[in-house]
């Protein structure tokens, strides 16, 4: 299946409609776009999950990344709509009910452009350790919104900061 994350910009808020899978394949192009609104100081984030068939953690954790700056800065609101049973199971799980504003209904999302699409073709080195640093940033905003996700990621997080490390070319 196709994997596709919509943008746009309607008035103060931004918009991000996910079709397909929202997973670490993506998560770096959200992540750098989110930065980048978030720099141009938009402070409304919609995240459109009406057509998102699944959420890995990673994907999960980006936008968790993305509602704690909002708090760091302290105003402004991270709102996912059209989340389904399942969507909300996974977010709930993981605690980040306590830091996004879930509905199950909303409105239509203005016409979006589509982010640049990643593939999964072969990443070369510097796009590997970038993806290694999105993981382990989506991870550690994951345990920061929720204590409890420590023990859950423990491994992932000892995993990715290894991974990390040994990546890091000598000069």
């Amino acid at each position: 299946m196709d994997s596709s994350i919509q943008v746009g910009v309607r008035g103060p808020t931004v918009w991000v409609k996910i079709e397909g899978k929202g997973s670490f394949l993506n998560s770096g192009n959200l992540k750098e776009f989110a930065r980048e609104m978030l720099d141009r100081g938009y402070r409304e984030f919609v995240v459109d999950l009406a057509e998102c068939a699944m959420m890995d953690s990673t994907f999960m954790g980006t936008m968790a990344s993305v509602a704690l700056r909002l708090k760091e800065l302290g105003h402004g609101h991270l709102h996912i709509i059209h989340c389904g049973n399942r969507s909300q199971e996974l977010l709930s799980g993981l605690g980040l009910d306590q830091i996004f504003d879930i509905r199950a209904n909303g409105e239509r999302p203005p016409e979006c452009e589509e982010l640049e699409r990643s593939g999964t073709r072969q990443l070369p080195e510097t796009q590997k350790k970038e993806q290694a640093e999105t993981m382990l940033e989506a991870h550690e905003a994951l345990c920061e919104a929720a204590p409890e996700n420590i023990f859950r990621f423990k491994d992932v997080l000892d995993f990715l900061r290894q991974d990390l490390h040994r990546e890091t070319p000598s000069k």
